[in-house]
């Protein structure tokens, strides 16, 4: 199996093919398979290791199980997929990627099942981050990290110039990534692989290279509005009320004032932006990111 040292390896035989059922299906949906023809093929493998009774199939080999079972056109890009996947596992650096997005674009969903299915164990917020700093510094000596993002123009107590709700933010946003670029370090000097998440990781207020990892960073959208409205109703609905939803909601105009202004920072910083209209595709448009990013990094090494 290749060993992937910054985090749970991805199922990869020793000529970059997965080999065992579960953890197969889980490459294969990675690599842009539906989970349900991806556990289908995941078994018709399987059948055929058992049948052989050898541990991995070779490659000329495992290509007509996957055009029996997908069809000639899906088995070519899901094998081509794989050997991709397996390419960037063989990095000899951890991966670290970034997640920004405004509240309630989804960002936590894409990151966890991004990071499941990279083989990456370490996933963080920073929301996380923001809460342990809320427990060392006062909101008398650092206000806005007190309240929430799209709240934080109201910590400032003297007129600003221009939109408030931005000025309270991004002044939240760098007093956060303080402790994003701690964690960030921790990160390299423990070699791991991460994938860290949360409306903090504005664009231009973070390195855009991390020496010794492979940096991606990507934010997400939701453009409609009714689009986003209805993603607070999905996350009441699936967290059975704990974030209540009625703030979120009363305050979508203040949120989406942020999604304006980390999308224009994105832009101008030549991150990518993901519209994040179905999950599902968003996810497979951020593992394509991530891969794209390892092949330039391979072509000027």
């Amino acid at each position: 199996m290749t060993q992937h040292r910054h985090g749970e390896p991805l199922p990869l035989g020793d000529d970059g093919l997965p080999y065992s059922k579960g953890l197969m299906a889980r490459a294969l949906i990675a690599a842009g398979v539906p989970a349900d023809r991806a556990y289908q093929l995941a078994r018709r493998i399987e059948l055929e290791l058992a049948e052989r009774g050898i541990p991995a199939l070779e490659v000329d080999r495992l290509e007509p199980l996957a055009r029996e079972v997908l069809g000639e056109e899906e088995a070519e890009r899901a094998i081509g997929r794989l050997r991709r996947l397996a390419d960037l596992q063989s990095l000899d650096v951890p991966i670290v990627l970034l997640i920004g997005g405004s509240t309630g674009t989804g960002k936590s969903t894409v990151a966890a099942e991004v990071a499941h299915r990279l083989g990456i164990t370490r996933v963080a917020s920073t929301d996380f981050i923001r809460q342990t700093m809320r427990a060392f510094f006062s909101p008398e000596f650092m206000p806005t990290i007190h309240f929430s993002s799209f709240e934080a123009g109201e910590a400032l107590d003297e007129e600003v110039t221009g939109d408030p709700t931005i000025v309270g933010f991004v002044d939240q946003c760098r007093h956060v990534c303080v402790g994003v670029e701690a964690a960030l370090r921790r990160a390299l000097t423990e070699g791991w692989s991460m994938v860290l998440e949360g409306v903090h990781l504005v664009p231009g207020l973070l390195p855009v290279e991390l020496e010794g990892a492979l940096l991606v960073h990507i934010v997400i959208e939701i453009a409609d509005e009714d689009v986003h409205r209805l993603h607070f109703h999905v996350r009441d609905s699936s967290t059975g009320g704990v974030r209540a939803m009625d703030k979120y909601l009363d305050r979508l105009d203040a949120i989406r004032r942020v999604q304006t202004y980390i999308v224009g920072r994105a832009h101008r910083e030549h991150v990518p932006v993901v519209e994040n209209a179905n999950v599902e595709r968003t996810i497979d448009q951020v593992i394509e990111l991530v891969m794209q990013a390892a092949e330039r990094t391979r072509q000027t090494a």
